[in-house]
């Protein structure tokens, strides 16, 4: 066995190559801030030489601008360790930990100092940063397909206007043409653009929705195209795609296109042309493979004439256009909807709500200015606010009852020839108390129901002989 002295003079006499052999830079000053020793690992590091540190105070090449707040002084001063974060002139980034050796009074004879280089780590952080925002955002996309798909499968399609536009749409759709989807707000204009990418040929490719209107003016151009690093402040370090960029190979649909500011869409022009996109603040361009598909609820012919909407890209968009008619339109499809919409909330819920005749008899002649995202938001409502299993008339929203009056009166200008206003007002009047009546079976049930007087019911029902 070796005596420990010779061991120690020996691991001495290597002390240098053990620091070289380590994977953090190290440091080491004594406590008036001279430096001692410095190893290949810090050398590497920072790009400075032992030979230009070795003798030197820390405070002088912090003065000479070698050393960016050192953490020696501190730690002499307090005699305990500190850490701290630098990014250095080689542009590394590195955690610097200095820690004190003390002698046995206490008193602070040399400082260590760890130096490591987390470059590496933080450019993973950030990559996977944006790994996680791109998961995010596909699932959001595959939700939102999901849904729409499950909705469009469950309660469209039935009215003939409908069908002869699903195969209008099923042609389109494997042409790989720029699609135009028109119609007013809440009829279904989400559902056909996933239904164009279902039925393409980059089904199995991504597919992302981009609503122009909800995107501020001075963030849409980095949505749509990305940034390189340090394009603006607060810009990710490692950049970001844009959606055409994430939708490369598949479909794009920009939704409330004609709200598109007009500055942007000279870009959007050029991006469609030539099927590249530059980002922020990057000087090459990548090319992209992308279909666009497009909606809006505003006339864009007049927003056209009106010099708020480029023509080029107008007619760029409109290769092919469908025009989904409104709810009104589709009387086949109201009750179909109820019911789907009924039974999709009933289940969030826990509920077993249900409408009664005279209110689905309503609700088929109701004018539905909102269309299928009205009847969504309606039925929704009523299962979450109401306690009732049943909905009678006077839990419906007193609006629709009076938009139904009104559509009546309205009528008698166009059908004036075939009944007068009393004879359209009593024929409405009477199906909806013979309703109540097959239903109920009782006169004061049909009152509450209906919400008026048990007299009035009685008098109304000997008028058009229900009993």
């Amino acid at each position: 066995m070796k005596p420990i002295n010779n061991v120690s003079n020996t691991l001495y006499g290597f002390f240098d190559e053990i620091l070289d052999v380590l994977n953090d830079g190290i440091y080491i000053t004594d406590s008036d801030g001279y430096t001692l020793k410095v190893n290949k690992t810090y050398e590497r590091m920072t790009g400075l030489k032992r030979k230009e540190l070795i003798g030197k105070r820390v405070t002088d090449l912090e003065r000479e601008g070698v050393f960016e707040s050192p953490l020696n002084a501190l730690i002499v001063k307090s005699g305990k360790p500190q850490t701290n974060v630098q990014v250095n002139k080689m542009g590394r980034k590195v955690v610097i930990s200095g820690n004190p050796v003390l002698d046995k009074d206490g008193n602070v004879l040399y400082v260590v100092t760890f130096v490591r280089d987390v470059t590496g780590l933080m450019q993973l952080k950030d990559e996977i940063s944006i790994q996680r925002e791109l998961i995010q955002k596909y699932h959001a996309e595959s939700q939102y397909l999901r849904s729409k798909n499950l909705e469009s499968k469950t309660v469209l399609f039935k009215s003939p206007r409908m069908l002869e536009l699903m195969e209008l749409l099923k042609r389109v759709a494997i042409t790989d043409a720029n699609v135009l989807i028109l119609g007013e707000t809440g009829v279904g204009k989400g559902i056909l653009a996933a239904k164009v990418h279902e039925y393409s040929n980059r089904r199995e490719e991504p597919f992302f929705k981009v609503n122009c209107a909800t995107i501020p003016d001075n963030l849409i151009e980095s949505e749509l195209f990305g940034y390189d690093p340090g394009a603006f402040t607060g810009a990710n370090i490692k950049g970001k795609p844009g959606y055409f960029e994430m939708a490369n190979k598949g479909t794009l649909f920009l939704d409330e296109i004609g709200e598109l500011p007009i500055t942007m869409q000279a870009k959007l022009l050029g991006v469609i042309q030539d099927q590249e996109v530059m980002r922020l603040g990057a000087t090459t361009v990548k090319k992209i493979d992308v279909r666009i598909v497009t909606a809006t609820n505003v006339n864009l012919e007049q927003v056209v004439r009106e010099g708020k909407f480029r023509s080029d890209l107008y007619y760029r968009f409109r290769v092919a256009t469908l025009e989904i008619p409104p709810l009104r339109e589709r009387q086949e499809e109201i009750e179909p909807l109820i019911e789907f919409f009924l039974t999709k909330f009933n289940s969030k819920y826990k509920r077993k709500m249900s409408f009664s005749k005279d209110v689905i008899q309503l609700l088929k002649v109701y004018h539905w200015p909102g269309n299928i995202r009205e009847m969504e938001n309606l039925i929704q409502g009523l299962i979450v606010t109401l306690e009732k299993d049943v909905l009678d008339m006077c839990n419906l929203p007193c609006y629709m009852k009076e938009s139904v009056k009104k559509d009546i009166v309205d009528g008698v200008n166009r059908d004036s020839c075939k009944k007068t206003l009393s004879e359209i007002m009593e024929d409405y009047e009477k199906e909806i108390l013979k309703n109540s009546f097959d239903r109920f079976h009782n006169v004061t049930a049909v009152a509450e129901n209906l919400c008026i007087d048990r007299s009035t019911v009685f008098r109304k029902f000997k008028k058009y002989n229900i009993i």
